[in-house]
């Protein structure tokens, strides 16, 4: 295949990578150039600003869940018709699982041949930065690092130095200069960047201005021509497999999914798994007053339940319909911030909001992280969605903990690694409703999408 592509990178997280990759799909996009959004690793906040920043759906690519011969094929697939991706990495170039670096940004930019731009913090730096710059360079084999965009710069003298020292120490060119931001379009908060739907009271209007003027900081001060230029020249990709089986089902029953200003952290690919394996998704929300259609089934991935906790509270009739479905054995699958809702309660700055009551524990919200990072965890009890014995990747990135008194056998998840909810134990299991603190990625579990859509068609018959 053949698609100019290139990836975004930094030192560390904290760089400047993410607003560089935005503001570069945005102004791509805005010379009607058919951007394709990727993020690598485990992020649904970035993947979303990246996606609206270039008008297309943004997916992950992570080599902690699939295989690389994998990963190219989802990359393929999501970058067929397109004319130039667009990669953010993750964390810093070399940071991988262990000290060789697997799974790190470097080795992703290498699968897919893809030309590396380094975003680099310049803060309090001049020539120390050329050192950096070369280091990078020649750290790894058969890395193309094609060039630097330097960040917080403090003004021309700076900037001067600061190319100079790279030009005359190494042949990185310098492809952007960008000024200190006193003002960032889009400030960050506990789990990232803030999440669009809650950018401001303009809602639409305010993301797309932000959008907008993180394109035009961009526009004047990086080369946009030489970064396409370099993006072109990246080689055919061999013909990578199928990511999706060439024939689809006949969708056979109706699973709703919650996506509203609270629950929107879906994987593409698990959307799109459940659709492949025969169901019929029907969106939902839980901050609306609409009623909804019979379901077979219920997805609740995760997002800000505890920034919404207030008006989840107060649709009483809905969390008593939640409730309903789960004792009248619709399977209904649970994420992280869905996990959160099918409590009984969420407290949040001092406050206990009551929520669906499937789950007889309370989630209590905390200033610091209590699970972050890749997870892997074993099925211990049987569940509609896994067989016990199966192993799942995954990730956990939550600022809640659960506060309860729950049985061991209540569980269905073993945490080989991660933190799960209570004493190493994860995903909560009460008839055919399963919620947990993990994030699955559908490629990465097969079977989860056919095992939740034959749940749904046992519950659906039964009717």
């Amino acid at each position: 295949m053949s698609i100019s592509r290139f990836v975004i990178t930094g030192l560390s997280g904290g760089s400047g990578k993410t607003i560089v990759s935005l503001g570069l799909c945005r102004e791509f996009s805005r010379r009607s150039i058919d951007v394709r959004p990727f993020k690598k690793g485990p992020d649904y906040i970035d993947a979303r600003w990246l996606g609206i920043a270039a008008g297309q759906t943004c997916s992950n690519l992570d080599p902690h869940f699939l295989p690389m011969e994998r990963i190219r094929s989802q990359f393929a697939h999501y970058s067929d018709g397109g004319e130039l991706a667009v990669i953010e990495g993750n964390r810093g170039l070399f940071d991988g699982k262990d000290e060789h670096g697997s799974c790190s940004t470097a080795e992703l930019a290498r699968q897919l041949d893809a030309p590396v731009f380094m975003v680099l913090d310049a803060t309090k730096m001049t020539r120390t930065a050329a050192a950096v710059v070369a280091g990078c360079a020649t750290f790894e084999k058969n890395l193309n690092l094609a060039g630097v965009i330097l960040n917080r710069t403090a003004g021309e003298r700076h900037r001067s130095i600061l190319e100079k020292s790279i030009r005359t120490h190494t042949d990185i060119p310098v492809l952007g200069m960008l000024p200190k931001i006193r003002n960032n379009p889009i400030p960050e908060r506990h789990m990232g960047l803030v999440s669009d739907s809650e950018y401001d009271a303009e809602g639409y209007k305010g993301r797309e201005r932000a959008l907008d003027a993180v394109a035009d900081l961009i526009r004047d001060n990086v080369d946009i021509d030489a970064i396409r230029s370099i993006a072109d020249q990246s080689p055919d990709l061999p013909a990578a497999a199928p990511l999706w089986p060439e024939t689809t089902p006949e969708k056979t029953v109706r699973i709703g999914y919650v996506y509203d200003d609270a629950f929107w952290f879906y994987y593409r690919e698990n959307l799109e798994a459940l659709e492949r394996a025969g169901a019929d998704l029907i969106r939902l929300s839980l901050l609306s007053d609409e009623p909804w259609p019979e379901l077979d089934g219920l997805y609740v991935g995760g997002g800000f339940p505890e920034t919404f906790a207030s008006a989840l509270a107060d649709k009483t009739v809905t969390r008593e319909h939640v409730r309903a479905l789960s004792e009248a054995g619709v399977p209904i699958y649970a994420e992280c911030g869905g996990f959160m809702y099918l409590c009984d309660a969420l407290e949040f700055e001092g406050a206990t909001y009551p929520m669906a009551g499937v789950f007889p524990v309370t989630t209590s919200f905390c200033p610091r992280p209590q699970g972050l990072g890749y997870t892997c965890s074993e099925v211990v009890a049987q569940t509609p969605f896994f067989n016990v014995g199966d192993e799942l990747l995954g990730h956990e990135f939550h600022y809640s903990h659960c506060v309860g008194e729950a049985e061991s056998s209540d569980f269905a998840l073993r945490m080989k690694r991660g933190g799960g909810m209570i004493q190493g134990m994860d995903g909560l299991v009460r008839g055919n409703t399963f919620a947990a603190y993990n994030h699955i990625h559908a490629l990465a579990v097969p079977d989860w999408a056919t095992r939740f859509v034959a749940a749904a068609e046992t519950c659906r018959s039964g009717r």
